[in-house]
């Protein structure tokens, strides 16, 4: 952890799935300090499908359901700016490379990624986080395994639903589908483990006459 030497704690960035482990060099360049062992003050689930990831289940905020989730806060230098935090956090989960800045809509759609503000987070004055809304309507452990394993083959390596699953159970994450998603996972490839069940559907790709992949 960084010693945060503005010393103030004014501005932070509030981190749970992929965002714990990748924030992405752009927000890790103006990062001071990492606050860990952080709850959410909303609820979470994975209830999203992302298209980046091959169409597989992810975390975001939800209304129904979920569970307040561990979390993490990446604390800002004091001399950045909130509206420029928000410009390089919407940057980042839009997955823009360029110097975009965030605009929030007038009328919000549910694949809109929005940038929200909570206020007093374990010890920070303002701190920022993103929503963006439910495209999984009933949501289920069998829906969400099945989501995942077509990911496999729909999306790069490391992008994945699995690969995504294991990087939230890493970071110590746990919502009320989670056990039952993953176990219909290991259940669909009759695998021990998540890995188990990754390395397996890879071998079944490189496997697969060129035509049928």
């Amino acid at each position: 952890m960084t010693i945060n030497v503005g010393g103030s704690r004014h501005l932070g960035i509030l981190l749970y799935g992929s965002l714990i482990t990748s924030p992405g060099p752009e927000i890790a360049s103006v990062t001071v300090e990492r606050i860990k062992n952080v709850e959410t003050p909303f609820k979470v689930e994975f209830a999203r499908k992302s298209k980046t990831r091959g169409y597989a289940p992810t975390l975001i905020p939800v209304v129904s359901g979920g569970a307040r989730v561990k979390a993490e806060i990446l604390v800002i230098r004091d001399d950045f700016a909130p509206d420029l935090a928000a410009d390089m956090l919407w940057r980042r989960e839009t997955h823009q490379t360029g110097r975009q800045k965030y605009r929030r809509p007038d009328v919000i759609d549910r694949n809109d990624v929005i940038v929200e503000t909570v206020h007093d987070l374990s010890g920070v004055r303002t701190v920022l986080y993103t929503k963006i809304g439910q495209n999984i309507d009933r949501l289920s452990a069998k829906t969400l395994a099945e989501l995942a394993v077509n990911s496999v083959h729909a999306t790069s390596r490391g992008n994945d639903g699995i690969t995504y699953l294991m990087d939230v159970k890493q970071s110590g994450i746990e919502t009320p589908l989670m056990r039952n998603y993953e176990s219909e996972i290991l259940l669909r490839t009759r695998s021990k483990t998540l890995g188990g069940a990754l390395n397996q559907l890879r071998s079944r790709m490189s496997s697969a006459p060129a035509e049928a992949q």
